[in-house]
Order: structure tokens, then sequence, then C-alpha cells
């Protein structure tokens, strides 16, 4: 466990490997769980905000049970979340021409269409935020569909934190990362 100012970092940032492989997953991290994708309390707005641009990139699966359920819920936990449709899968995503399943809000932000790559915690994903009254967990969860990106990061020697930089930054900010990186061992870094 490692501390920067008010997070505690569980070893496994540092420790696991870990790069996404949507060849072999398919995106399933879109599907699986028990909840839709955990958003902050800011994050509802933009999603209203950038809604109508956002949704031309959706299936009409999604936008009919946006309509329904809405462009954000509060799941059985109480936690804010996106919407799921009735087979599991994430409102806002999309399946490529090779059936992966990738993200609407991050198409259009990829396209220039809007400045706001996708929730915070699918971008950071496979780490977990926890807020507690006076820290954040930082935690690493590893799904069984995450075994062939814990696979791909193991032969290329990625560590999560490394393959996660952008995100990170952008939840923590730059000098946040670059402490953790001074503090990584030698050993650890590729």
């Amino acid at each position: 466990m490692h501390q920067i100012k008010d997070t505690l970092i569980s070893d496994d940032l540092l420790q696991e490997y870990f790069v996404c492989d949507l060849n072999s997953c398919k995106g399933a991290c879109c599907v699986e769980g028990d909840s839709g994708a955990p958003l902050l309390a800011e994050e509802k707005q933009i999603l209203e905000d950038i809604f109508p641009i956002v949704e031309v990139y959706l299936t009409d699966e999604g936008k009919s049970e946006i309509q329904k359920q809405g462009k954000f819920v509060v799941d059985k936990d109480g936690d804010l979340v996106t919407p799921l449709l009735a087979n599991g899968t994430c409102v806002y995503a999309t399946k490529d021409a090779n059936n992966t399943l990738k993200c609407g809000i991050e198409q259009a932000y990829n396209e220039g269409k809007i400045d706001f790559k996708k929730p915070i915690s699918c971008h950071l994903f496979p780490v977990r935020i926890k807020e507690y009254k006076t820290f954040t967990a930082v935690n690493v969860q590893l799904l069984d569909i995450c075994s062939c990106a814990c696979s791909l990061g193991k032969k290329l020697k990625v560590p999560v934190y490394q393959f996660l930089k952008e995100p990170l930054i952008r939840k923590f900010g730059e000098d946040w990362y670059q402490v953790l990186e001074d503090a990584t061992p030698n050993s650890i870094q590729s």
C-alpha cells in the first residue's frame, strides 16, 4: 500500500501488468458487472449537455432505453451509474464491424465533437476509486474478462499505472502521477 496525499494506492497498481486487448475481450467491460458504470455527480450534467451530440453514435436500443430510464440512474446500492440494456450492456455502448463493444461517448470525443472522453470510471478501468471521509482508495479490480489484458501487459511489461497514465493524470493530476512514478521501484518500470 502506498500513500500520496489523501489517496491510498494498492500495490497492484504498480505490480500487476495490463494492456487492454479489445481484439480478445470484445469490450466485455461494457457488459460485465452488477450495474452500469459508476458516475461522478458532476458527470450527470455533462451527460445531459453532450447527449444531443452523442445520441447519433448510439444504438436504437440504447436510445430507447435512455428514453425510458434516463441518461443516468441510481443503482440498488444507491450509486449513480449509467443505465443498462436488458442484457446488461451499457446504453452508451455500440458495436463495430468486428462485433467489439465501444463507447459511443468516446467515439464522439475521438471525432472531435465533444471534449469529454467518457466517464472517469470507464477511463480508469480496471482501477476502481472509492471515496471515504478522510481518504480515497485506489484499487485494481482484475476480472476474469481481463485475463487477456493481463497476459498482454505481462508480455509487453506494462504495469497498470503506466497503461492508465492518461486517466490517472485526468483524475489526480500530473504532480500526483509523478510522485507515484518516482515511488515506483526500478524493477517495475519498463
